[in-house]
């Protein structure tokens, strides 16, 4: 039949659904075919708070929100374009996210009286039916009579064909958007090519979806969204996990150094662990542990015989791992502690982001306890991040706390990856000889830049104990001098602010270097912060944006930065933890803008803060 085509700038997908619904799933396979098409993209993975809340419920409800544009962009989008709506339940959480005029794809049959009432609808009311959507393009899909209709021929249980509903709505979006099945099709085959009748029952119902597009006389309009115009180069789709897990790999093969991960299952960061379980071709070995104490300290063990010991969790572990990251600063041994993000205290919203642990990774330990924190701010550049921590521990001898969180952890977006070759060496000296002037080795003797020797234990002529007792100034020995204790308590400071002399300056990511309000991000709110900025800058306002990534300690020249600005405004997704170190640090009267909902900021949102602001 003939249809239309238009030709769109950009457009945001939010796929929602029952957890079970496979709606993750769906959205993945979407980006990575716009991944393949060249187009710019942001993903947005927004899982339920609970492993298995009751099916058609307003907790149960699985989302996964995704644009794609020929423009460059940064965040997944204030709002959609296009809601696919399973069930009830999904409707009513997403569709205040839903732009007038936009499109529901509602599949019927989760809209039937039980699925109204667990949604919390008033008997009979049915949204579908009601004309309160008569402000919206609503497509009305019985998805799962059409798949079971498809796979009437397949041996399968009701039950099991019924999960492929979200491949028939797949197929239907790749006919919107004039998309080929064909990099579906092939990673089913990957899949399932064990489970012929799995295979065969996904496949069909995505080609029947978009057949069904082909021929329905309801609806015609096809779309299509040009490639973007990009840095040339190779590009694949990554999520900040997968990114991280990569930089781990690199720097060990950059390092020389073998690989231990020692870590203990918690969302969001589990999948690090999964994900390098699987690359022990290149020498890397991890380790399940019983808990998060044993995760850490199995690391720290690895650090102390020559390894690149890395553990990695998120605010519990940490708050578990408190004792063992004060052990490893006064062993002064290199270890990354990689913590994803999420909102808390103790359980709190798992499975939703948040920048809560900022004041646990300055401060979260007994004692005098400095470390250096790095902060990654997108998918991508979770790798350049992680490798950078990699670097700091090894050739500073100290623990690195990496911060990611749950939105880029999980997050999507086109990465142009680096060649081996392009990647810094990062250099590492395992002390074997004595040095002219030495006479005995002293485990606490240090170069200029305050970092002691790393000995491999069993190295001849180098024994040496270690522990948590305080140790003498030079000789390691164990030391109760009052004066010692702070002479080395001066010390272990000294060296980490030291760092600030030793890496790049910071940079005004846009904007003038002097102006009205200067806008301090970290993390994940980067891509909100620069398009608001962006934003407002294009209207002529004097506004400028930056964005931090070492935050112990901070880069030499941040401070001179500051003081060239009238106003300072820091977002976070927390209760104001940067505000207040920078507050400390600077003497400057920076204003905090605050969000704790378990979401990413919205750039209208910072659009408005900063207008305040600048007003």
């Amino acid at each position: 039949m003939a249809d239309t085509q238009e030709v769109l700038q950009e457009v945001v997908i939010k796929f929602a659904g029952d957890s079970g619904d496979g709606m993750q799933l769906t959205g993945t396979q979407f980006t990575n075919n716009s991944a393949m098409l060249g187009l710019d993209l942001a993903t947005f993975p927004d899982f339920p708070a609970e492993i298995r809340a009751p099916i058609g419920t307003l907790p149960g409800v699985s989302g996964f929100q995704l644009r794609f544009s020929s423009d460059r962009i940064y965040t997944p989008g204030d709002e959609c374009d296009v809601l696919v709506a399973m069930n009830a339940a999904a409707l009513k959480v997403n569709l205040k996210s839903l732009k007038r005029a936009g499109k529901i794809i509602a599949n019927v049959d989760g809209f039937d009286t039980k699925n109204l009432r667990l949604a919390n609808y008033a008997d009979g009311v049915n949204p579908l039916e009601d004309h309160s959507l008569d402000s919206y393009e609503v497509i009305k899909m019985d998805v799962t009579k059409m798949t079971r209709e498809a796979l009437k021929d397949i041996t399968m249980g009701v039950k099991e064909k019924d999960r492929a509903k979200n491949m028939f709505v797949l197929g239907f979006l790749y006919w919107m958007y004039n998309r080929s099945m064909e990099n579906t099709i092939t990673f089913l085959t990957e899949k399932f090519g064990k489970k012929p009748e799995i295979l065969e029952s996904n496949v069909k119902a995505l080609q029947s979806g978009y057949n069904f597009g082909d021929t329905t006389e309801t609806y015609s309009a096809r779309y299509s969204v040009q490639k973007a115009i990009m840095q040339p180069g190779t590009y694949r789709s990554i999520m900040g996990n997968q990114a991280t897990t990569y930089a781990l790999i690199a720097a060990s093969q950059k390092s020389g150094l073998k690989l231990f991960l020692g870590s203990y299952p918690i969302t969001p960061a589990t999948d690090i662990l999964h994900e390098l379980s699987k690359y022990k071709n290149f020498g890397i070995r991890t380790f399940q542990a019983e808990d998060e104490i044993a995760a850490i300290t199995s690391a720290i063990g690895a650090s102390y015989g020559g390894l690149l010991g890395v553990t990695t969790t998120s605010g519990p572990g940490m708050a578990l791992k408190g004792e063992a990251i004060g052990l490893a600063v006064m062993l002064e041994i290199p270890l990354v502690i990689i913590n994803v993000q999420r909102g808390g205290p103790s359980t709190g919203l798992p499975t939703k982001t948040e920048q809560s642990d900022l004041m646990q990774a300055y401060y979260g330990r007994n004692g005098e306890c400095p470390l250096p924190i790095v902060a990654a701010c997108t998918p991508s550049d979770c790798f350049d991040t992680t490798f950078e921590a990699v670097r700091l521990a090894v050739q500073h001898m100290t623990p690195v706390i990496c911060l990611t969180d749950g939105y880029i952890a999980n997050g999507a977006e086109p990465w142009k990856f680096p060649q081996s070759a392009d990647l810094p060496e990062i250099k590492i000296t395992h002390k074997t000889k004595l040095a002219e002037n030495e006479e005995k080795y002293m485990p606490y003797l240090r170069n200029e830049n305050l970092v002691r020797p790393w000995v491999i234990p069993g190295t001849p002529g180098f024994e040496h104990r270690i522990g948590g007792l305080e140790k003498q100034d030079v000789t390691g020995n164990i030391s109760y001098d009052a004066e010692n204790h702070q002479v080395m308590v001066k010390i272990r400071q000294a060296k980490v602010d030291k760092i600030a002399e030793l890496i790049a300056e910071q940079k005004i990511d846009s904007g003038a270097s002097e102006g009205k309000v200067l806008v301090i991000g970290w993390g994940s709110t980067y891509g909100s912060l620069k398009s608001a900025c962006t934003q407002l800058q294009t209207e002529g306002a004097s506004i400028s944006h930056v964005h931090i990534r070492y935050i112990r300690p901070f880069p030499k020249n941040l401070g001179d930065i500051i003081k060239k600005f009238d106003k300072v405004l820091i977002p976070e997704l927390n209760n104001g933890q940067l505000v207040k170190i920078i507050r400390d640090t600077y003497f400057v009267d920076a204003v905090g803008y605050n969000k704790i909902m378990g979401i990413p900021f919205t750039k209208t949102e910072l659009v408005d803060k900063m207008k305040e602001m600048l007003a």
